[in-house]
């Protein structure tokens, strides 16, 4: 019987430990913060905030009808997965004077699904590069002010993502253009910050009733 024990002991724990760590550590526990002190968008967009949401921050440029098809990868990867959580939206930041390409873009991904948590916020392009720096990122904004990549930002104006990705080591944001990462690894992070809030609230109503 003993010898059964340990040549089930001796088989079963490799497996447990090979599915721990090839689950990744990034699974467990809270998302880490990689920058504190985001700048909110209210500072030159009073119709859209960050602050108590949790928030899939991108940055489309002056020639968004050039990047809908990153809009589109997100819309259909990650906002249609999670966009029915309270306090989730996409705010993508536009350069004022690009409403009527904004305008064009909604009714596209209008056809896809509710947008009612998609926001733009419009700004100067100083205005745009001094939030973008907040993020103190290893990201960049190219001449267009535009980058593929979103980020994920929390109620507290906390930039969420990765210290120990297979890839890159630290990763601020997520690259819309790519498909696989989206669902890959964008995915997998939402939902621990998701969780994170679930449970935060879910402990504080326990306290609430003792």
């Amino acid at each position: 019987m003993k010898k059964k024990i340990v040549l089930a002991v001796l088989f079963i724990l490799p497996v447990v430990v090979y599915l721990f760590f090839a689950s990744g550590v990034n699974n467990f526990g809270r998302l880490p913060i990689l920058s504190e002190n985001v700048s909110d968008v209210t500072a030159f967009d009073s119709s859209v905030k960050l602050k108590g949401k949790i928030t899939i921050l991108g940055f489309l440029g002056h020639n968004i009808s050039a990047k809908q098809g990153n809009a589109f990868n997100l819309n259909q990867k990650i906002y249609k997965r999670f966009g029915e959580f309270n306090d989730f939206q996409m705010v993508m930041v536009v350069p004022e004077g690009s409403q009527n390409q904004v305008e064009a873009l909604k009714d596209e991904l209008g056809k896809l699904s509710d947008i009612d948590k998609w926001h733009f916020a419009y700004g100067t392009d100083d205005e745009i590069k001094t939030l973008f720096q907040t993020l103190q990122s290893n990201v960049t904004l190219d001449a267009d002010l535009f980058t593929p990549n979103v980020f994920i930002i929390d109620k507290d104006l906390m930039l969420r993502g990765r210290t120990d990705d297979e890839d890159e080591g630290i990763k601020y944001g997520f690259d819309t253009s790519s498909v696989a990462e989206l669902n890959n690894k964008m995915v997998d992070d939402v939902k621990i910050i998701l969780a994170e809030y679930r449970l935060a609230l879910k402990k504080n109503n326990a306290d609430r009733s003792k």
